[in-house]
């Protein structure tokens, strides 16, 4: 198993895509912990992941969290090998409604958040260590009402690129990997009553005629995160079906 043994953090691994990325990761041998802003979530989460996962809620939009978070994984693993910074939000705001508070929740969470949980997690992590940050096509296509939720995706592929820089010959690996639309509950609430054409619509899109699953999201991470991917750095993987290259 790729990740036997090894510490692996994955933000935001309540529900969805982050579920889904903890599963495989647990699947494959990991100690796990997970994040989430809801404790009810977190309890029925761990039931799914066995008996060597741990959830420690925190918002990583909040420093005090953050701190908090990386106390408790220091006293209790002592390191991190894997980090999947994967907790972010989207809210539909076309331009015209776009308020202040919509853009510093989603920056806060998108950027923010993901700035901080790397930096955090940093100081936890060796030489061939690995994170993925979880980012999306909306960073290239991010469609009506997505302009804000779009530039957050686009800022951590900016960041990347220069993260990859400042840590040079650290041994630590940073990528990012960007779904497409995937069937999640999430994406289904954000569309509301327009779900199931709004779907239908997008999977015409997909050279494979379909939107993703999270399972898929979670084997391209571990492809991402494991030694089998050991020369890739610095690199933004589209996981869409295809729906980006056309």
């Amino acid at each position: 198993m790729q990740f036997q043994d090894k510490v692996v953090l994955v933000t935001g691994g309540s529900s969805g895509l982050g579920l889904a990325i903890a599963q495989e990761l647990a699947g494959q041998g990991a100690v796990l912990v997970i994040t989430g802003r809801r404790q009810e979530q977190l309890d029925a989460a761990l039931a799914s992941l066995g008996d060597r996962a741990t959830a420690i809620p925190a918002d990583v939009a909040n420093a005090a969290d953050l701190a908090e978070l990386f106390k408790q994984i220091e006293s209790r693993h002592g390191r991190i090998d894997v980090l999947v910074a994967n907790a972010g939000m989207g809210e539909l705001a076309p331009l015209g409604s776009i308020t202040e508070a919509h853009f510093d929740r989603v920056f806060n969470t998108n950027v923010r958040g993901v700035t901080f949980t790397v930096q955090g997690a940093l100081a936890l992590m060796g030489k061939g260590a690995s994170i993925v940050i979880i980012g999306s096509t909306a960073s290239i296509n991010p469609g009506p009402g997505l302009s804000v939720y779009g530039a957050t995706k686009a800022a951590l592929r900016a960041l990347v690129r220069s993260w990859i820089v400042d840590i040079k010959g650290s041994g630590v690996r940073i990528n990012l990997l960007s779904p497409g639309p995937v069937d999640t509950e999430s994406l289904r609430n954000m569309l509301a009553e327009h779900a199931d054409s709004v779907i239908e619509s997008l999977s015409e899109k997909s050279t494979i005629g379909r939107i993703g699953q999270a399972r898929e999201i979670g084997s391209a991470v571990a492809f991402l995160a494991s030694d089998s991917a050991s020369y890739i750095n610095g690199v933004e993987l589209f996981a869409d079906g295809g729906a980006s290259q056309i």
